[in-house]
């Protein structure tokens, strides 16, 4: 189990500000001093980097729907031994995820049972008063056992709506408000077709992070999220026996410490951590950037290609013809290349923009992709395959 503290902020829905609330959370508390550690709820890459770069530490996705219980928590345990506190940032809605289950399988809420940890509800004040009782008490009681320690509100109108707001909440017996952010008090964070830009210096440099910490300092009881956190975290904990631990993993030295490529730049940055930290454990990675390097580095075993935005760099990539070359080569001789989302769209004949553009890529995969105006779908998938590969 966690050995710090562990909050979750979860929203009510998507597009309340639980991605703004937990960035500034997380740099508040770094400006204390306090090693706090961020994790995202579910398969997002983008989220995590704004989370590493608010935290000053390596933010972990822990999926319940694709890793399980007990390599949650092993996760958990290991990425917070060295923090004080640590900050968990949900998916969606706080119950959105796949199934009828309560909770539904790959939600926050399953993952705050799993790690029996409290929930700081963030939701959309705007255009709300006393009906913010109806909307917390479904979320508290919809799930016996969920622990909600408070509520954020964003985008109050004024300190009239908030003062209505937490009385309403008083009233009704609820958790209390902690917090109520006017519209407009944390900077804007860019977006784009996948959802929030990932992090850089343009869009979240110490100056736009210390306006979210700012801004939830003023507006938010920071004191009062910490200890609610603590207390529920260490009264929870012990309402569920702790699962067992995961078989420990195969550590036998091989001959050969195989050495893998990584794609690693502007075009390729979409990557797990504990995936890399698992590679790691058996492999040599050497970074390399399909954009700028005249070719692979030398005495690969193998290759890896992981997602990012190879369409947003197409002209450069499509322009390095070395490095598409040498791609080439190293398939055709044998060479073993494993690639995802971004990486087989460079891997491709090319890809064609949503201008109708075409930049032509390595072309070992017989096919062109065609970039799409607007997302298509987006959800969990199970495959059966055929046969033994090196993905199951």
């Amino acid at each position: 189990m966690p050995s710090c503290p562990v909050g979750i902020g979860a929203g009510t829905n998507s597009g309340v500000g639980k991605t703004s609330v937990t960035i500034a959370l997380l740099h508040a508390l770094r400006r204390r001093g306090l090693r706090a550690q961020p994790f995202k709820t579910g398969p997002d890459f983008l989220d995590p980097t704004l989370l590493s770069a608010s935290a000053g530490r390596d933010c972990h996705n822990l999926d319940s729907w694709m890793m399980g219980r007990e390599y949650i928590q092993g996760l958990v345990e290991k990425g917070t031994a060295d923090a004080d506190f640590a900050v968990v940032e949900g998916v969606m809605g706080l119950y959105d995820g796949v199934g009828n289950s309560k909770p539904a399988a790959g939600s926050t809420a399953e993952l705050a049972m799993i790690l029996s940890a409290p929930v700081l509800l963030v939701l959309d004040a705007s255009g709300m008063a006393q009906s913010i009782s109806a909307v917390v008490k479904g979320y508290c009681e919809l799930v016996p056992g969920l622990k909600v320690a408070g509520v954020i509100a964003n985008r109050v109108g004024s300190a009239r709506h908030a003062q209505i707001l937490s009385s309403a909440l008083e009233s009704g017996g609820l958790p209390p408000l902690m917090g109520a952010i006017p519209k407009g008090a944390f900077p804007e964070l860019p977006r784009r077709h996948l959802g929030l830009v990932k992090a850089g210096p343009d869009n979240l440099s110490e100056e736009i992070l210390n306006k979210f910490s700012d801004a939830i300092e003023k507006y938010v009881s920071v004191v009062a999220v910490m200890a609610s956190v603590i207390k529920d975290s260490s009264a929870h904990a012990h309402d569920h026996e702790a699962d067992p631990r995961p078989a420990p993993t195969d550590t036998t030295r091989r001959s050969h410490k195989p050495r893998i490529g990584l794609a690693w730049d502007d075009a390729f940055s979409f990557y797990y951590k504990d995936a890399l930290d698992l590679l790691e454990a058996g492999a040599e990675l050497v970074k390399f950037s399909p954009m700028n390097d005249p070719g692979l580095p030398p005495g690969l075993d193998a290759v890896y290609f992981g997602g990012g935005y190879p369409e947003e760099h197409s002209a450069k990539l499509a322009g390095n013809a070395k490095m598409l070359g040498a791609v080439r080569v190293f398939a055709e001789s044998g060479g073993r290349i494993y690639a995802e989302c971004g990486g087989l769209i460079y891997l491709s004949k090319g890809v064609e923009l949503a201008d109708g553009a075409r930049r032509e890529f390595v072309g070992i995969v017989p096919s062109w992709t065609r970039m799409n105006k607007k997302l298509k779908s987006l959800g969990y998938v199970e495959v059966i395959l055929r046969e033994d590969s090196i993905v199951g």
